[in-house]
């Protein structure tokens, strides 16, 4: 399930692409699939980061790959491992809402990317993430939770004063929406509720199928309750790190 919309990224044969805070891999994976691309991901998770590399190792054993090289390690993304402008693109997904000093990273972030290159970055959305926290508090007060709303304009407004240009945006996964609604008033963690067992089993057949009509469906419902908004943004060419 990709958050970041790959035809909007331009990706070219010879880039190198860091996932930074790559989780399991999801659009790690994806960048893997273009031809002779470099992809680097990089994760606090243990889990995630061996997940991650097994699911690379996998599409190479496979074919499935662009033959491009890979690395996955644990790291941290405010003070990434790599030298200034390293990067032809930098994915952020779902990762500054987790982030207490998102500023550091945002500035570690763009200190890896090339002057005039991409960066994509998805946080949750304000009103169906405020929603999840009048539900349930646990949802954002336990450990590795989220510990701030975005609204758009604020985050933005963050980005672009570091030295970013936002040239598009767009939203994601309002099917999601409802879901975790719906966990976070029976218990954010109560996966055996057989009404959250019954909504993840379709979500699941969603994304396996990817059947028109939720695709029409969630083109309708993006733009009222999409899960997540996705910006896409430049560094400007004079940035100095």
């Amino acid at each position: 399930m990709l958050t970041v919309d790959f035809k909007k990224l331009n990706l070219d044969s010879g880039y190198r692409v860091l996932d930074a805070g790559c989780g399991g891999g999801r659009h790690l994976s994806e960048a893997f699939r273009y031809s002779n691309v470099t992809v680097v991901g990089l994760d606090l998770d243990r889990e995630d980061v061996t997940k991650a590399k097994n699911t690379l190792r996998i599409m190479e054993y496979e074919g499935e790959g662009g033959k491009g090289p890979w690395g996955v390690f644990i790291g941290d993304v405010t003070s990434l491992p790599f030298c200034d402008e390293s990067f032809d693109l930098v994915i952020c997904s779902e990762v500054l809402e987790h982030v207490h000093d998102h500023k550091k990273a945002i500035a570690e972030i763009i200190r890896v990317l090339k002057p005039g290159r991409l960066l994509a970055v998805s946080v949750p959305r304000f009103l169906p993430e405020r929603i999840c926290w009048m539900l349930s508090t646990s949802y954002h007060t336990e450990p590795g939770g989220h510990v701030r709303i975005y609204k758009k304009w604020e985050l933005v407004n963050l980005l672009e004063s570091a030295g970013l240009k936002c040239i598009s945006s767009g939203w994601a996964h309002a099917l999601h929406s409802p879901y975790w609604w719906l966990k976070c008033l029976v218990g954010h963690k109560n996966d055996n509720f057989w009404l959250v067992k019954l909504y993840h089993k379709f979500l699941v057949w969603d994304i396996m199928k990817h059947p028109r009509i939720t695709k029409i469906l969630e083109k309708l419902l993006n733009p009222l309750i999409s899960k997540s908004i996705v910006l896409y943004l430049r560094k400007g060419e004079q940035y100095e790190t």
